[in-house]
């Protein structure tokens, strides 16, 4: 009897998506918090909070592309044209913010401006992941499996609150961080600008889940159906609940970890509903994981390899976190 391998591999495309939003996704809100920062030290403090591990958390990102070309041949098909300049975008921002790490350390007289090209690769990639994930939850125009749409239909209302949404979002996260790794007027600041940052992003959650299921019939049967809303209503109730739990971490100057945890906690319930939406869908709302997915044989050579491969992702970033535990001192690098 052979094995049905789709549900394998869309629980490892999930992974890897999860995991790269929670990791890259703080370090991209310290970049977007910046130029905010009190002084040039503090700015100097914050990149060194995110030197040692920013790099790592895009593996992520690569391990979720090569995964859903290799196992989703035709979601990848569909998906590369439908979002070809917020891809572009993304990867721009994600390469600016990489250079700007290592020039801004040996630069003299133009300091500045890579400090403004990491502000303004981190806000670009957050922003063009947000429009990502709207053109998502929007659906594409798809016919006979292939995109039939142009590639600036991403220009709607919803997708670019969504793209705010994942900017604050961000926000809140390197916000939380800092809180996390840093001490002192620095942590102090954080606190501030991260029940800001919290502020916005329920704002912006808020606007969005009262905004999809009207974006597309299908949202709005899997949310408001009579025997979907019952259990489906724990969710959105622990959202708040751990909102308000953020709040109250924030307003206290004890806690340090709480903040953080709480933030990829709310992450963490907002992919959850994502995924009650979309589900089974790879591409919405046109192609589901069974029709997008690779050959049988194909699916199963791939895994051995990414079995074998993702232990050793999940071990090194579990180590690197560990061996950069603590808080960020003066003098810690990147300065």
């Amino acid at each position: 009897m052979a094995i049905d391998l789709v549900p394998i591999w869309a629980a490892i495309m999930a992974l890897a998506v999860f995991m790269y939003v929670l990791l890259d996704g703080f370090d991209l809100g310290v970049g977007i918090l910046y130029p905010l920062a009190p002084s040039t030290h503090d700015r100097s403090v914050m990149m060194a909070s995110v030197a040692p591990i920013w790099d790592g958390n895009e593996t992520w990102l690569v391990m979720g592309g090569a995964g859903l070309l290799a196992a989703f041949p035709v979601a990848f098909a569909v998906l590369m044209p439908a979002l070809y300049f917020p891809i572009l975008l993304m990867l721009l921002g994600l390469v600016f913010r990489g250079v700007a790490f290592e020039f801004r350390l040996k630069a003299t007289r133009r300091r500045r401006a890579w400090s403004a090209a990491f502000f303004g690769g981190s806000f670009a990639a957050a922003f063009a992941q947000g429009l990502i994930l709207g053109s998502y939850v929007h659906g594409f125009n798809v016919v006979d499996g292939r995109f039939a749409g142009t590639s600036w239909d991403w220009l709607h209302p919803f997708v670019l609150l969504t793209g705010l949404g994942v900017v604050s979002g961000y926000a809140l996260l390197g916000a939380t961080w800092l809180v996390l790794k840093t001490d002192g007027e620095l942590q102090r600041w954080a606190r501030r600008q991260a029940r800001r940052a919290l502020a916005a992003t329920a704002a912006f959650i808020a606007g969005v889940s009262l905004y999809s299921p009207f974006v597309h019939p299908r949202v709005h049967e899997r949310w408001f159906t009579e025997s979907h809303w019952l259990w489906l209503a724990p969710l959105p109730l622990a959202t708040l609940g751990v909102f308000w739990l953020a709040d109250r971490s924030l307003r206290g100057a004890r806690s340090q970890a709480g903040p953080f945890v709480a933030a990829l906690t709310i992450f963490a319930l907002c992919f959850a509903g994502l995924a009650v939406s979309l589900f089974p869908y790879v591409v919405p709302h046109a192609l589901t994981l069974q029709q997008a997915a690779a050959s049988p044989r194909s699916q199963a050579f791939l895994l051995v390899g990414t079995l074998m491969l993702l232990p050793v992702i999940l071990g090194y970033t579990g180590w690197s976190y560990w061996v950069f535990r603590g808080k960020v001192r003066t003098g810690a690098g990147y300065g």
